[in-house]
């Protein structure tokens, strides 16, 4: 077990499946529809259910495939949450929990790099996609049964958040940046439901070149400051 493996176990305590689904269910409760909240918690199940087409998947090339679309969404997923949520946590009065947030996801950008060097047909590789699966459900649950609320409740610039949440998941996973109204007032593809986003997610993993590393950011946005 990797250092990185032994932190991970550290700061992800299991939490029951039914505690899992209310969090859910509140965090639901507060987002209106086309909101930044309602985008995460879209973003959450595509998460999940990449999470289980990669577990399902059997074959070297099927495991590699399944790697690419989780990575797609994870990618898109936590740069639009570190780049705008996590700040707005901390402006916010919540600094402690944004900067767990954002340990949270490091440690799961270096498994994911990790399981990117591991052969997709040995044991080892489902060993570690299962670790990685763990300490990202906990995060999730984290955002959903608290972090996110607050933010929810405390951010007065809400229409912001959902334009610039978003333009940053849009732009990485899609390589497009929605118009302003475009943002606010339509849905992309990727905030359609599981099942046709999933197909997307699906295809952009197909589509890549190679497998992507959850934190990987293009030149125009390393070339911007945060």
């Amino acid at each position: 077990m990797s250092i990185v493996d032994k932190m991970l176990g550290a700061i992800t305590p299991p939490e029951s499946q039914e505690a899992r689904d209310k969090a859910t269910a509140k965090a639901r409760a507060a987002a209106t529809p086309g909101d930044w909240l309602s985008m995460a918690l879209d973003h959450h199940g595509q998460i999940r259910s990449a999470f289980e087409n990669a577990h399902g998947a059997l074959s070297p090339e099927d495991r590699l495939a399944a790697f690419k679309a989780l990575a797609t969404v994870l990618n898109g997923h936590s740069l639009a949450e570190e780049v705008v949520l996590y700040p707005a946590l901390a402006k916010n009065g919540e600094k402690a929990h944004a900067g767990l947030a954002y340990t949270e996801q490091t440690t799961a950008k270096m498994q994911m790099a990790e399981l990117e060097r591991i052969d997709p047909a040995d044991e080892a590789w489902r060993d570690k996609l299962e670790h990685i699966q763990g300490a990202v459900l906990h995060h999730m649950f984290e955002e959903e049964g608290a972090w996110f609320l607050e933010l929810k409740e405390k951010a007065p610039d809400q229409d912001f958040l959902t334009k610039r949440y978003g333009e940053e998941y849009n732009r990485y996973v899609f390589g497009v940046e929605a118009p302003a109204k475009q943002a606010q007032n339509a849905e992309p593809r990727s905030f359609l439901g599981e099942a046709d986003a999933e197909s997307d997610l699906e295809e952009v993993g197909r589509n890549n070149a190679g497998p992507l590393q959850l934190g990987e950011r293009t030149q125009d946005e390393a070339d911007r400051p945060i």
